[in-house]
């Protein structure tokens, strides 16, 4: 055992005795120094898993199927799958684009790539041509795996470099499959430490481009592998939990949740495939297969209240959300059902988990919790550039003055983002929050989306959350609609549930429910019927509703509805 691992190994444990301590976790912990040349693969994961028959990997599918994977089986396969790469003339440093949905292929990518210390650029399967030449020509990539199915995306995209596809070969595609073939002896003698830096690049991750071109961000071989000791205690897992977790591969949250953070703990991570969502076959899943700790995002959360939870949760101690804001209702009725309290949390693709609702912890409503051990984090006033001491509001920034271990080191090949988002000593999240007497935090909004309503501060999370307590109410994003009076009123688009008509009746109602739950000067004042637009990792785009509104100024379109047609009609 190295250094680095005993050193890492003492943080987490320190991490895992403190589990509901949040106080004492805060006070006492302070992050590992893992050495000038940490590798998550050879001095963390290797170093538990070599041996290790306990299960690592475990994969259903829709049908049934299921695949279950030891710690040291993925160890080997992941020194095979190396040993490949190496073949095809990948190394240190080399960026590789790993597209390839939740199989196995795709974990034994991951761990290969970082043994060899190349980088890797984790993409989701459902971009396309145009989207893959920005990311390889940004990226620099060397090298590509995927699936047959998306091998001919690629036939588009420019370059020399390394293509290798899982499934059936053709022309320059090599064979992932003949890693197999190289034996277990010969590829672990084959893939030694790399010797990579610790601050050496390791992961580049695009952002999902909510308000611009997305970002590419650069974490190293300690900000993530090692930062996400703050998710692990987040998640409150524990060695020999079975770990669900929701999410897309190809995003920061996969790698958060399905990579890094279980194999820290050394938990399982359990993959459910389906082609569309069922709350009752996930459900089935969970007991079957001994969830103890479930991550999901807010929709996923509000589907499962719609269905029948009556049997409860088998074994879950964790029941926890991440994504976006939790509304308190979904909280208050997975508690009456389950007497689970669903945690909060906040971070982002740039860094680990920052704030959250730790294990053990009083949960205030609405709030995603308190920031996380070793995690920095601050309120910014955003006139002033200073920080805001006790209650109050302001931008949720990091200090850089304690060079925060979980942070990216900056957007590459990017100096004027870097610039912004370093500015003033803080790193800028562009998130708005309060916080209270207790120190909890609790999300306002985007700092693009706040907006004004006669000089009302308005949050749009507050409002769609109010919103989509309406059973008709699927999804709904609220912007500024320009008002010769008040300047901006609140708008809400609203995408509706199944079985719920777009017409003046179901306006009616959703306008009437959110008269009843909010303050006059919080009051939705329009409403319109509409498919909302998306990031293609299924975030809404705001920004493009906003430009919208700018754009009809002074019209009102055909499908609108309006409060003040409400009262007129009621009075």
């Amino acid at each position: 055992m190295t250094t680095s691992t005993t050193a890492l190994r003492e943080a987490r444990d320190q991490l895992r005795t403190l589990r509901t301590s949040y106080e004492q976790a805060v006070a006492d912990f302070s992050w590992p120094d893992v050495g000038a040349s940490f590798n998550f693969g050879h001095d963390w994961f290797d170093a538990f898993a070599r041996g290790n028959q306990g299960p690592g990997l475990v994969i259903v599918e829709e049908d049934g199927t299921r695949a279950s994977f030891s710690f040291d089986e993925l160890a080997t396969r992941s020194d095979q799958v190396a040993a490949h790469l190496v073949a095809q003339g990948i190394g240190r440093g080399d960026s590789v684009v790993v597209m390839l949905g939740n199989q196995v292929e795709l974990w034994e990518s991951m761990l290969a790539l970082i043994k060899l210390g190349a980088v890797l650029m984790p993409t989701t399967t459902a971009v396309g041509s145009a989207e893959l030449v920005d990311r390889m020509t940004r990226g620099g990539a060397r090298a590509v795996i995927c699936n047959a199915a998306d091998a001919w995306k690629f036939d588009d995209v420019p370059g020399d470099y390394v293509r290798v596809v899982v499934g059936a070969t053709s022309g320059a595609w090599v064979d992932y499959a003949a890693a197999y073939d190289v034996a277990a002896d010969r590829a672990r003698q084959t893939v030694v430490h790399p010797m990579n830096a610790s601050d050496d690049r390791l992961l580049l991750y695009f952002t999902s481009g909510t308000t611009s071109r997305p970002k590419l961000v650069e974490h190293t071989h300690v900000s993530y592998p090692v930062g996400h000791l703050s998710t692990m205690y987040w998640l409150g897992l524990q060695a020999g939990d079975v770990h669900l977790n929701i999410s897309s591969p190809g995003w920061a949250k996969h790698a958060w949740s399905n990579f890094f953070a279980p194999w820290l703990a050394e938990a399982t991570v359990f993959v459910y495939n389906y082609s569309r969502f069922d709350p009752v076959a996930l459900m089935e899943q969970i007991r079957a297969e001994g969830v103890t700790t479930f991550c999901a995002p807010p929709t996923v959360w509000r589907m499962l209240i719609n269905a029948d939870l009556s049997e409860g949760p088998g074994r879950l101690r964790e029941a926890i959300a991440a994504g976006e804001p939790l509304n308190p209702e979904v909280i208050s009725q997975v508690e009456k059902r389950w007497g689970l309290t669903i945690r909060d949390g906040f971070g982002q693709t740039e860094m680990t988990a920052a704030i959250a609702n730790s294990p053990g912890q009083p949960v205030t409503s609405g709030s995603m919790g308190r920031p996380l051990p070793g995690v920095p984090v601050t309120l910014v006033d955003p006139v002033t550039g200073e920080a805001v001491e006790g209650v109050g509001e302001g931008e949720i920034c990091l200090d850089l003055g304690q060079a925060p271990l979980t942070l990216m080191t900056g957007y590459q090949g990017d100096p004027e983002r870097n610039a912004d988002a370093m500015a003033g000593g803080w790193y800028h999240t562009g998130d708005v929050a309060t916080r209270d007497e207790q120190g909890y935090i609790t999300y306002v909004g985007r700092t693009d989306d706040v907006f004004k309503a006669s000089d009302y501060k308005v949050s749009p999370f507050e409002l769609e959350s109010v919103l989509i307590e309406h059973p008709a109410v699927a999804e709904a994003a609220v912007v500024p609609a320009p008002d010769p009076v008040r300047l901006a009123v609140p708008k809400a688009y609203v995408a509706l549930a199944p079985g719920f008509a777009p017409d003046a009746e179901t306006a009616r109602s959703i306008l009437t429910y959110a008269r009843e739950h909010l303050p006059p000067y919080l009051r939705v004042r329009r409403l319109e019927f509409y498919e909302l637009p998306k990031t293609i990792s299924g975030k809404i785009r705001r920004v493009d509703l906003r430009q919208r509104e700018n754009a009809i100024e002074g019209e009102r379109p055909s499908g609108e509805f309006r409060d003040d047609d409400l009262v007129a009609t009621t009075a």
